[in-house]
């Protein structure tokens, strides 16, 4: 599948921040990871940390595919509020859920300091708007829920807002656990940390029949070559549903853009903190360490590459139509603009772990808004259950759930 189009502003950035060769010989191996973006670099780290040799492959160059497109930003909220998560699948459920997308913030922040890379990690508020009047009574059931869980998380109504910001709106919600990273760079070096410790990481190799039995896994390349190993993760992403027989999420088509260097950023409060919005679809924004805006939104169902790239420069006239609204005083001029396509499932919840249609295998299908840190969660449930060790989290994320 065609994931993104335009000109997505990290590979843009960074170039080839590191080369990998494409496979050329039959190998074997204990785990192969089928997937070279955040997710299947997240997952390698895991195992080569715990022990567990792996070869990873990707179609793409490392970190073409969705990770070049991703915003990152960072945050434990989820697609689905926990007010309506709590409805849908109990309080308990839905409590451990948000509490998990919390903890893997910090703990993606220690991993950022392991390896030792710039990758633009940075811990950021994040203001949730009330985009009508009748929100706020959302927002207000939303708040109590969340801070009866320990959640750090402030009410700001109108007057707050228009003495803290260039806008105004009925009310929000500000949570002091986000944060914001270049996923591109921090990719390149959780694989770049896992290849010292055996990693062997193969790109431009495409994978084009995976058979799966009790017995372990093979995998066939277009060029003829077989990659045997004891067991499979499938980090492949939005493009997962080429090995499923249901359909487990929606694929939406999302718009993004960056700007050129910003002068100033006046109206934004004090840290630059993420900005998104209740409404749907909403906007989503945050700043970079170099200086710019970057924003996305305009999201509507994925119907085919074509369409969403023919849309492409009207959205991006929508997205900057809606920051001028958003900070009159601001001169904002768009450098990149690029289109992508990511997954919603119905409770905004992952889908972690093995699949009665697949032995020996694992998937780590980090859908939703917050892909990242499902990623996170994803790595160390499959790393657990590799290890034949239990996982707290991973009941939460089952396909049977």
């Amino acid at each position: 599948m065609d994931l993104t189009s335009g000109y997505p502003y990290w590979p843009v950035k960074h170039g080839l921040l590191q080369t990998y060769p494409r496979l050329d010989e039959d190998l074997e191996c204990d785990v192969a990871i089928l997937g070279g973006g955040i997710t299947g670099a997240l997952v390698a780290y895991h195992l080569l940390e715990a022990g567990i040799g792996a070869v990873l492959l990707d179609r793409r160059e490392i970190g073409w595919g969705s990770t070049s497109a991703t915003t990152a930003l960072l945050q434990y909220e989820i697609d689905v509020s926990l007010t309506d998560l709590s409805e849908m699948l109990g309080a308990s459920h839905a409590e451990r859920a948000y509490l998990a997308c919390r903890d893997a913030i910090e703990k993606l922040e220690r991993l950022a300091k392991v390896v030792g890379a710039d990758c633009g990690f940075e811990r950021k508020r994040s203001l949730y708007l009330a985009s009508r009047k009748r929100d706020r009574e959302i927002l207000r059931t939303e708040l109590e829920r969340r801070q009866a869980i320990g959640l750090a998380v402030e009410w700001l109504d109108e007057t707050d807002i228009g003495r803290r910001f260039a806008f105004s709106r009925p009310a929000a919600l500000l949570s002091h656990d986000g944060a914001q990273v270049d996923a591109y760079a921090l990719t390149h070096a959780l694989l770049q940390h896992a290849c010292s410790r055996g990693l062997r990481v193969y790109d431009r190799t495409n994978v084009t029949k995976v058979d799966a039995s009790r017995d372990g896994v093979t995998l066939r390349t277009a060029e003829g070559h077989h990659v045997r190993a004891r067991r499979l993760v499938f980090a492949t992403g939005y493009e997962t549903h080429e090995f499923l027989k249901e359909r487990v999420a929606k694929l939406v088509s999302t718009y993004a853009l960056v700007s050129e260097p910003m002068r100033s950023f006046e109206g934004w409060g004090e840290d630059r903190c993420l900005i998104w919005e209740h409404a749907t679809p909403y906007l989503y924004l945050r700043t970079t360490s170099d200086g710019r805006v970057m924003m996305g939104g305009e999201d509507e169902e994925f119907r085919d590459p074509a369409r969403r790239d023919r849309l492409l420069p009207r959205k991006t006239e929508r997205l900057s139509k809606r920051f001028r609204e958003l900070f009159p005083a601001l001169d904002m001029q768009v450098a990149f603009a690029w289109a992508g396509t990511f997954g919603e499932t119905k409770d905004g919840l992952a889908y972690i772990g093995e699949h009665p249609d697949w032995p020996c295998s694992y998937f780590a299908l980090g859908y939703g808004g917050n892909g990242i840190t499902y990623s996170v969660l994803a790595a160390e449930i499959i790393r657990d259950a590799m290890l034949g060790r239990p996982n707290a989290d991973a009941d939460l994320f089952r396909f049977d759930r």
